[in-house]
């Protein structure tokens, strides 16, 4: 499997929170999330988190190809969850949290993941791309917008309303994100296809795929062909100017591009 990736923090200066990632027959996509001031409850912070996360997840895919992904999954969540559950609090809404996909290819079928808002493309040599996505959350945010809007920026009112948005993080009827409970992999979005049915495949953060599912500038089969034909910088360049032009606020953009899944 041959793999490109490209990741682009929102503004120069800021911290990328994305984690990208491969080991030879596998890709991880970590978007991590968190709250700015909230280094009380965890010391390490978002970018720790998500690499972390990510680096885990990668150990496991090369030493466990035959065990399922949202076990994998789950296991990674423990590790990172006791790697700083003495030193942070882990389980307080506001510490950090992330989306995840994943791709394996092996034994001629291609499994894939998505856990939160992140987004798995696969480019099938027949017919339109399968694209996979995990909706929860954006569902469940539309109904908070106008109340978040109407409350205007840092007062208390949007930071009530905001937590009560929150609040159905991980929950039965909300949306499922990894943060400190390996239970939550098991909301992951999983499946499988033969790799012989596909020509590539794709993972994007939610900041790369808004170019689809916010900006509507463009569908997934003409981001497929993007990719194939000018790689995945050429698409998050098509972001950044589509931000800039709806003076929309800039997100951490990333895409891992993969081809050759069968080894040719």
């Amino acid at each position: 499997m041959r793999v490109a990736m490209v990741s682009a923090a929102a503004r120069a200066g800021r911290v990328n929170e994305d984690f990208a990632g491969a080991v030879p027959m596998a890709a991880v996509l970590v978007d991590g999330a968190g709250i700015p001031g909230a280094g009380a409850l965890c010391r390490h912070g978002v970018v720790w988190y998500a690499a972390r996360l990510g680096g885990s997840l990668l150990s496991l895919l090369a030493v466990r190809p035959d065990t399922g992904l949202r076990t994998l999954l789950a296991q990674a969540i423990g590790q990172v969850t006791d790697d700083h559950r003495d030193t942070c609090d882990v389980a307080a809404r506001l510490s950090p949290s992330a989306a995840v996909a994943v791709l394996r290819v092996s034994g001629g079928r291609a499994d894939y993941l998505v856990l939160g808002d992140a987004t798995v493309v696969l480019d099938r040599a027949a017919g339109t791309p399968l694209v996979v996505n995990d909706s929860r959350e954006v569902v469940i945010s539309r109904s908070y917008l106008p109340a978040l809007a109407a409350a205007g920026a840092d007062t208390d009112e949007y930071r009530r309303v905001l937590a009560d948005l929150r609040s159905h993080r991980n929950e039965p009827g909300g949306f499922w994100v990894a943060k400190d409970d390996p239970r939550a992999a098991d909301e992951a979005l999983t499946g499988s296809c033969p790799v012989a049915e596909l020509t590539s495949a794709a993972l994007l953060s939610n900041g790369a795929a808004r170019i689809v599912d916010e900006f509507a500038l463009a569908g997934w089969p003409e981001i497929v062909a993007g990719l194939a034909s000018n790689g995945p910088a050429a698409i998050i360049h098509r972001v950044r100017q589509a931000e800039a032009s709806r003076a929309a606020t800039a997100d951490d953009a990333t895409i891992v591009h993969c081809t050759e899944l069968g080894g040719r």
